[in-house]
């Protein structure tokens, strides 16, 4: 991969600052360990398989610490990820952006004095859709994102690309569980909606209140326990062979909906 300078100098560690997915990938045990101690939001460390010493026992356990899914790799894609440079049996891929708490989004709601209008996004795994999902989030008057820390890409460069920038102004979150957070939710007075299969017509759903729109993985939907969690299931009618809609295509739907409710914009009558 591009961008990532290979040092003549074999001891030193390199961090990724250049290369074309932005600068969130940092190699090296020393450079993951500051990035780590300084507080850097950490998605992804990949560590070479058959590395056990003690001290990337110790960074592993300081990753997972933080909230970062840890995946041993073989030599050759740490090489891959970061262009041939020397990385020590260790490349993390860090957060563009900050997580945001789930209390920030709750308050930006109540500093527009609106009811909380929040996306959860259940195990998305391409960049593409939960930047895209981001993106029509934010344009369309959501107060928040809220991904899961595990199964589901974080917020890396390719994600804030397909954001248009969104990122940099909608709060993005990130939870350890997500059944639970539904009952946090539910406990603030959120109505949850699952957008799934066999459900109520999204055009007869009531969007006016407080509003946690759930929208399922690329390959298997919404999850059990986070259907079960849900207060309603909406559907998106399907007219043709192709029995689904692309992930973030179905969020802007409803997240429109979502906005011409609230903006009190009538549907014309047929």
């Amino acid at each position: 991969m591009p961008g990532l300078e290979k040092k003549k100098d074999s001891k030193s560690p390199v961090r990724d600052d250049t290369d074309s997915r932005g600068n969130d990938l940092i190699a090296g045990r020393n450079a993951v360990s500051e990035a780590l101690r300084a507080g850097r939001s950490i998605d992804r460390l990949y560590v070479q398989r058959g590395e056990k010493n003690g001290s990337l026992l110790t960074l592993i356990a300081k990753a997972k610490a933080a909230g970062a899914a840890v995946k041993e790799t073989d030599s050759r894609k740490l090489d891959q990820l970061c262009g041939g440079a020397v990385h020590q049996g260790v490349v993390a891929v860090a957060a563009v952006k900050e997580y945001a708490q789930v209390e920030d989004i709750f308050a930006l709601a109540a500093d527009r004095g609106e009811p909380p209008f929040l996306i959860v996004c259940d195990e998305l795994e391409d960049p593409h859709n939960l930047g895209a999902v981001i993106r029509t989030a934010e344009c369309a008057g959501a107060h928040g994102v809220i991904i899961p820390k595990r199964r589901s890409v974080g917020l890396t460069y390719a994600v804030g690309k397909a954001s248009a920038g969104a990122v940099e102004h909608l709060p993005v979150a990130r939870v350890q569980n997500l059944p639970s957070l539904l009952d946090e939710l539910k406990e603030k007075g959120v109505w949850v909606y699952a957008a799934d299969m066999d459900g109520t017509p999204w055009c007869e759903t009531d969007f006016t209140g407080p509003v946690a729109l759930v929208i399922g993985s690329e390959g298997s939907g919404v999850g059990r326990l986070v259907k079960e969690k849900s207060d309603f299931v909406i559907s998106l009618p399907m007219k043709g062979r192709i029995n689904s809609l692309n992930a973030s295509v179905a969020a802007g739907i409803l997240c429109y909906e979502v906005s011409r409710q609230r903006s009190g914009l009538k549907a014309v009558n047929p």
